[in-house]
């Protein structure tokens, strides 16, 4: 098993236990901050909204896009809290990992019964 599925095995841990606590329904900003709570206990170091610039012509503007979490910094999270994930949130998930140049990402969906059924992992291909 390579270091990044353990990671990531890690983080999904973290993240089915936070659901199993609060449940669904919840804004996605209150999964954020506890997730970064169970993340201390279980002693993994994060980054909370980083900021991504678009590489544009030789320039690198800040255009406001912000990745919800980087876990260890080898694992992008984007986290949703709708009734179902969308081909536009995998797209979603896809660029942010693009533009920042990170591997692995999770989309991590709270609004599910079971946590299981709202977990996605997408890599990029670089």
């Amino acid at each position: 098993m390579t270091a990044e599925d353990q990671l990531s095995n890690r983080i999904i841990l973290s993240a089915i236990e936070v659901h199993r606590t609060l449940g669904p329904g919840l804004l996605e900003s209150a999964y954020e901050e506890c997730l970064c709570h169970e993340f201390s206990l279980n002693g993994l170091s994060f980054i909370r909204q980083a900021q991504i610039p678009v590489a544009y012509k030789g320039m690198s503007l800040e255009c406001g896009y912000r990745l919800d979490l980087v876990v260890e910094d080898k694992v992008v999270l984007e986290l949703k809290s709708v009734f179902k994930l969308e081909p536009i949130h995998d797209a979603q998930l896809l660029t942010y990992l693009r533009l920042s140049g990170y591997k692995l990402g999770l989309l991590l969906n709270f609004n599910v019964p079971l946590m299981r059924d709202g977990i996605k992992r997408i890599v990029n291909g670089l």
